[in-house]
């Protein structure tokens, strides 16, 4: 994957195999927790989720794995390095556990969705194997290995969505959190294995959800982003009892809404958008609350309606085109970036070339760019030949990168010059003089510490210069 991108939290780059720490509660059964997570904010979402539940049991966390008595690595299948990352990884825990033979070696999450049983033929170091709706069952497996077995448990249900577990926040700021919205999807896109490793939609009930915003809220959290794989598809139905009245359906703009209304102080983000589903009703609420955040990421993948169709996207050219016109016309100023996969099965030169044509029609503010990849197990794997050799992807590839690089700064260009509000996330990367935090559009800014304000509060930033993936600017009254 070649990412060219401000700072997002869809797929975070720099917290790749990122290893959780939590406080410690004082109710410790003696035993060290060791989890690591790949992928998308799912995943890390997830993690959240497994922590809760093993905290209840007593366990602590250690950022050390050479340390833990249990060590978790919750894996992505959506590409096939990033298995490999994976695999590498779990050699490097094999002297950990050669110096304690108890320590109890895990594998969560996606990975372990696709591969489940086999995992333990081909990774002998591994004890358990856990599917994304399996958290719950994860103190009865560790006891089935403390036992001296083996453990799998990569069921899927179309009902978990985890809605009771309030998930402990890892490795926080203090400032942003997420909300898993829904679990699973529907969209059979041939080229991925989402629907086959997270299972069926299911939307949590939209009362858990504002319930866990206004937590945050009262917790000092200023922003939260709302997760699922297609937010734009929730819909929650809310049960009755026999005899009563039907509830109405709750969709994702009623939803956007109820939690927009937990405080005006409260940022709302979202992601991902399908461009299929995303309606002009979600629109005109992002453009009738000032505190949800105008920007959405409309992954388009190829610019061909040939190509679409066969990757089973369910939309084409001119509707895609569509959707970008209606978010220009409804939130002129909001950002929009995208995934872009290259030399997708059978493209031509002629359909690539009307990928970079999508990508000058709406200039995206960053896009994930990638050259196709094939995963066993999908619609695409089994239909297509992946014929188009990779120094042809590579190439394609580099063609896509260079022209999103001029669109970013095109984009933070129209940035300098203007004020905008900003939530101090935290220092900057490189130094301790000065804040970012991210304005509206899910832009970096980069501006010097100021002693009249602190990490948390929302400041008002004039753009001053720019690189293409950064504002730099200083803080206005």
């Amino acid at each position: 994957m070649l990412e060219l991108s401000h700072t997002t939290k869809t797929h975070d780059e720099t917290r790749q195999g990122e290893a959780l720490e939590l406080v410690p509660t004082g109710m410790s059964n003696g035993r060290k927790l060791y989890i690591e997570s790949y992928g998308c904010q799912m995943n890390f979402s997830d993690s959240e989720i497994v922590a809760s539940i093993l905290m209840e049991k007593g366990y602590e966390t250690t950022r050390d794995y050479r340390d833990a008595d249990v060590v978790f690595i919750n894996t992505c299948s959506i590409r096939e390095n990033a298995e490999t990352r994976v695999r590498n990884r779990l050699k490097e825990f094999e002297s950990a556990k050669a110096k304690n033979p108890g320590m109890v070696v895990g594998v969560l999450g996606c990975m372990a969705e696709r591969l489940k049983a086999k995992f333990l033929e081909e990774e002998k170091l591994v004890d358990v194997v856990v599917g994304p709706d399996a958290y719950r069952d994860l103190p009865n497996l560790i006891d089935k290995v403390d036992e001296g077995g083996r453990a799998v448990n990569v069921l899927l249900s179309r009902e978990e969505t985890y809605a009771d577990i309030s998930p402990v926040r890892l490795n926080s700021n203090g400032i942003s959190a997420f909300i898993s919205i829904m679990r699973g999807c529907d969209n059979m896109c041939s080229f991925c294995v989402v629907p086959f490793t997270r299972g069926r939609e299911r939307s949590r009930d939209a009362e858990s959800i504002v319930k866990e915003a206004q937590g945050l809220f009262d917790a000092g959290y200023k922003e939260v982003t709302l997760l699922g794989q297609n937010v734009d598809s929730y819909k929650y139905t809310p049960a009755v009892a026999e005899g009563e009245e039907p509830k109405p359906t709750v969709n994702f703009a009623q939803l956007l809404a109820l939690v927009a209304e937990v405080s005006p102080e409260l940022r709302i983000r979202f992601s991902t958008s399908h461009p299929k589903d995303i309606t002009d009703e979600v629109l005109h609420t992002m453009a009738r609350y000032d505190n949800i955040c105008k920007y959405i990421h409309l992954p388009v993948q190829s610019g061909n309606s040939r190509v679409l169709e066969l990757m089973n996207r369910t939309y084409d050219r001119e509707w895609y085109m569509e959707r970008v016109d209606a978010i220009r016309r409804i939130i002129p100023s909001c950002g929009i970036s995208t995934d872009v996969i290259t030399g997708f099965c059978t493209e031509t030169e002629e359909e690539h070339q009307e990928t970079l044509s999508m990508m000058e029609y709406v200039k995206y503010d960053f896009a994930y760019m990638f050259a196709y990849s094939e995963r066993p197990g999908t619609l695409a794997a089994k239909r297509y030949q992946d014929d188009i050799p990779e120094e042809v992807k590579k190439r394609r590839l580099t063609e896509v990168v260079d022209l999103q690089r001029e669109h970013s700064l095109y984009r933070v260009q129209n940035f300098v010059g203007k004020v905008h509000r900003v939530l101090i996330e935290g220092f900057s990367k490189r130094s301790d003089k000065d804040y970012c935090g991210r304005n509206d559009q899910n832009t970096m800014v980069v501006f010097p510490v100021d002693e009249r304000y602190n990490v948390g509060d929302y400041v008002n930033v004039l753009g001053e210069s720019c690189t293409s993936a950064t504002l730099i600017g200083k803080i206005v009254d």
